[in-house]
């Protein structure tokens, strides 16, 4: 299996996943780019580019934590906004925003 890029069956550096974020907020740019330019396609690409562009940003910070307990803090962070991401990408495929294919 592949996430953001990277094999799961290997070790992973933080180098990799800072790429493998970044990766996923343009991938999630340039799809928005085909969203319905309407209130339901402004709003979704919306909230979806924010919790996408989040997730990277937040690895990063969180690759500088100060402490232990600082990096689990904002570990936390980014998983609630690839939740977030994943939820704006749901939302788009049932509301047949996008002609998504599985």
């Amino acid at each position: 299996m592949v996430i953001l890029g990277i094999p799961i069956h290997k070790t992973v550096t933080k180098f990799e996943l800072q790429k493998g974020t970044k990766k996923f907020h343009v991938d999630v740019l340039k799809l928005c780019t085909y969203y319905p330019k309407n209130a339901a396609g402004y709003e979704t690409a919306k909230q979806l580019i924010r919790a996408a562009g989040s997730v990277g940003a937040n690895y990063r910070a969180a690759c500088r934590g100060k402490s232990k307990a600082d990096f689990i803090y904002k570990i936390e962070v980014v998983l609630e906004e690839a939740d977030k991401s994943l939820y704006w990408l749901e939302i788009s495929k049932e509301a047949e925003l996008l002609p998504l294919s599985e």
